[in-house]
């Protein structure tokens, strides 16, 4: 099921951080392009880089999440943010949304180190923060219908029929995930779980 939108019509804030989010991506993106494999090994975290000096590579904690892969791994996570996080931010207010994405998007990058801690394979991108922001979105609007794209018809399917499709899809390769992950590239789907489980904790604090 590919999302392609949802009910705005009782968000009270204009989405700005949302779109800022959105905006620097697209910036980081940019600079990737231009600056290769140099820039990425730089900005995007690397677990056993990062447990030999913590401190000198503390700031890719948050760099790394407005890193990509590709232009389809961008556009993927960008569609997911601009569908759901709207909602969100609008409930928790702007500063207190953008304080949520970040500790979200760290949780997830830490529960993939955890099981990673010796690799030197990059992890970038958005997915983990934005994996927050669904754990976020099932607690707060569990009923509100998403539309969808399945296989070639457009239907309404309630949230928590999404999303937790998605987190259990995310779950099972997880499963699959611990002997390889040390070894290989791919989706890193223990920090998707990681951020989820992150966010769907964290919104009863924030909201």
């Amino acid at each position: 099921m590919l999302p392609l939108g949802d009910d705005n019509r009782d968000r009270k804030l204009f989405p700005l951080v949302t779109y800022g989010l959105l905006i620097i991506n697209l910036i980081f993106f940019f600079l990737e392009m231009r600056g290769g494999e140099a820039f990425i090994t730089t900005w995007a975290f690397i677990p056993n880089r990062f447990i030999a000096d913590p401190l000198g590579n503390l700031v890719t904690l948050f760099t790394a999440m407005f890193l990509h892969a590709g232009l389809a791994h961008l556009l993927g996570n960008m569609l997911y943010l601009l569908i759901f996080a709207d909602n969100v931010e609008s409930r928790f207010g702007h500063f207190w949304f953008l304080v949520f994405y970040l500790f979200s998007g760290i949780a997830a990058t830490i529960a993939q180190t955890i099981f990673t801690f010796n690799s030197t394979i990059p992890i970038l991108g958005a997915s983990g923060a934005i994996a927050g922001v669904l754990g976020a979105y099932i607690l707060l609007f569990p009923t509100r219908y998403v539309r969808v794209l399945l296989i070639f018809r457009v239907i309404y399917v309630p949230a928590f029929l999404v999303i937790g499709a998605w987190f259990l899809l995310q779950l099972f390769n997880s499963l699959g995930s611990f002997a390889s992950a040390t070894q290989t590239g791919g989706v890193a789907y223990l920090a998707h779980v990681g951020g989820f489980l992150a966010g769907f904790i964290l919104t009863f604090i924030f909201r």
